[in-house]
């Protein structure tokens, strides 16, 4: 299906039932983003986002964490817009620069607790929720919870959501967000020459 079956909608031109969620965003943000406005095409994927993403957000995981496993799941699933996302909030907390490169880069980090996060991630990927009885120790052994772990499948399934919806609508990073944007991996995962 062609980008352009997905508009980037305006707060006038978006179906009436997601108008009130754009213009929350635009408030936080301070501009519209175009991931939001080209989600809007369906206020209930928009809403059903923004939803869960407040509840991820309430979670007992900390705010580190909770960007850890965003991140993990915009660079396995390949969402440039959520890379750039994420690393603009990571960067406002301050994240170390060698987990931020690790981050991007999907490769192990260099914070052992985080590192446990990030492989829990994967696991519950890999084995589609069924981790075993080892992967659940490894993961509570850097101080995690049970309600933690319960907790990670909230976050994949919000960012599972975010990343499916902006690669199929192809939304841009937006200007405020170029700066933290990764180059595009060709095919094979090579970044283009």
């Amino acid at each position: 299906m062609p980008a352009t079956a997905f508009p980037d909608h305006t707060l006038e031109s978006a179906p009436a039932a997601a108008r009130s969620g754009l213009a929350a965003i635009t408030r936080k943000q301070g501009f519209l983003p175009a991931a939001a406005a080209r989600m809007a095409t369906s206020p209930e994927v928009l809403s059903g986002f923004l939803r869960m993403n407040a509840l991820f957000e309430s979670t007992t995981l900390d705010q580190l964490s909770r960007e850890v496993l965003s991140m993990t799941m915009a660079t396995r699933n390949d969402c440039h817009v959520c890379v750039a996302i994420h690393t603009g909030v990571l960067t406002a907390l301050d994240a170390e620069p060698a987990l931020l490169a690790a981050l991007r880069e999907g490769t192990p980090l260099p914070d052992e607790r985080l590192e446990a996060l990030r492989r829990f991630v994967l696991a519950v990927l890999a084995a589609n929720g069924a981790v075993d009885d080892a992967a659940i120790e490894a993961f509570t052994a850097h101080g995690y919870t049970p309600r933690n772990a319960l907790e990670v499948t909230l976050g994949i399934a919000t960012y599972t959501l975010s990343t499916f919806a902006n690669r199929m609508t192809g939304a841009p990073v937006d200007a405020p967000l170029a700066r933290f944007a990764r180059p595009l991996r060709a095919p094979g995962g090579r970044a283009p020459e």
